[in-house]
């Protein structure tokens, strides 16, 4: 794989060349390269300038009070299944790739970092994307409860293929993402690795966080960690997304659910303390990112165009 991806891209011979140069064909080389770029071997990094969204990201920015806003280019789909299909799974590729080159930026302006992370696909991607990085100095830490679903997008996986990918260090929080019951979550914190795991993350000089969704298709619900009954009762406190398993409405406040009581991980005013970016992946996270934006807690955002333009829409609507 690793031989195929430089003489493709490093080299500059064709598929064809390569696979002659391999013994191998055409298809097989046109596998390891799909490869290759699946498994974060080979990131591949696009000038921003000139996407055509610059104004865009201004609105936004201005309108919150971001330090910054990058969004990926639009594909502009149309509505519909098939196209909302094809957009998520761009957008999440696209912030990913996106939030990559920024953690990159960080990591060689400050190479002692301590940088929080939560998890979610956009993560994912993201860890996909550090490829050739160094950073053995820096500290990446969970924000939230490690213990949950085993997938690749998990808040301990998230944060182990960024410390293993740069030499950096890994923490993580040693308990559930969401206890069982109140009590349980009081001796869960009470435990000492896990006081001191929340203290490392309340150091952070930087967040990398995703936005969910409260719909029927959302990770949470998916992976099982909220049920129907609970997504109707936070949708009617007026719930429109969560972040790190914290739930909150309209204006960013957080609901007044057992779920935000049950919840492990860095608080949502401790968001507030640290250089938090919020990343923002399809359309379906519109309502979340409004929601979330309105709190203030966002220092940067990093969304795919498509959203943005929905976003910036919604702002020139209301003057």
């Amino acid at each position: 794989m690793a031989r195929a991806a430089w003489l493709y891209y490093i080299g500059g011979l064709n598929q064809e060349e390569t696979a002659r140069r391999l013994h191998t064909t055409r298809a097989r080389v046109n596998k390891l390269l799909g490869d290759a770029r699946d498994t974060g071997l080979v990131s591949i990094t696009i000038n921003p300038a000139n996407v055509g969204l610059l104004p865009v990201e201004e609105l936004i920015r201005s309108h919150y009070g971001l330090e910054f806003c990058i969004c990926t280019p639009a594909l502009g789909q149309e509505t519909g299944t098939d196209a909302e299909k094809i957009l998520a799974k761009y957008a999440f590729r696209a912030v990913g790739a996106a939030a990559a080159a920024h953690l990159r930026r960080h990591l060689a302006e400050s190479p002692d970092a301590v940088i929080g992370t939560g998890w979610g696909r956009t993560l994912e991607q993201m860890t996909l994307h550090m490829a050739g990085v160094s950073a053995p100095g820096a500290k990446f830490i969970s924000l939230v409860g490690s213990l949950t679903a085993n997938s690749a997008f998990n808040p301990f996986e998230v944060v182990h293929s960024l410390a293993r990918g740069t030499g950096a260090e890994g923490f993580f929080v040693p308990v559930p993402f969401i206890a069982d019951t109140v009590a349980s979550r009081e001796v869960l914190l009470s435990q000492q690795s896990v006081q001191q795991a929340l203290a490392i993350a309340r150091t952070a000089t930087i967040a990398y966080i995703s936005l969910g969704e409260l719909r029927e298709d959302s990770v949470l619900r998916t992976q099982g960690m909220v049920t129907l009954g609970e997504l109707a009762e936070l949708r009617a406190l007026g719930a429109v997304g969560d972040t790190n398993g914290h739930f909150f409405d309209a204006q960013g406040r957080a609901v007044d659910h057992p779920l935000n009581r049950r919840s492990i991980g860095v608080a949502l005013e401790d968001l507030r303390k640290i250089s938090t970016v919020a990343l923002v992946a399809g359309r379906s996270k519109l309502a979340a990112a409004q929601g979330f934006l309105a709190s203030g807690i966002a220092r940067g955002l990093i969304i795919d165009g498509d959203t943005a333009t929905l976003l910036a829409a919604s702002l020139r609507g209301t003057g």
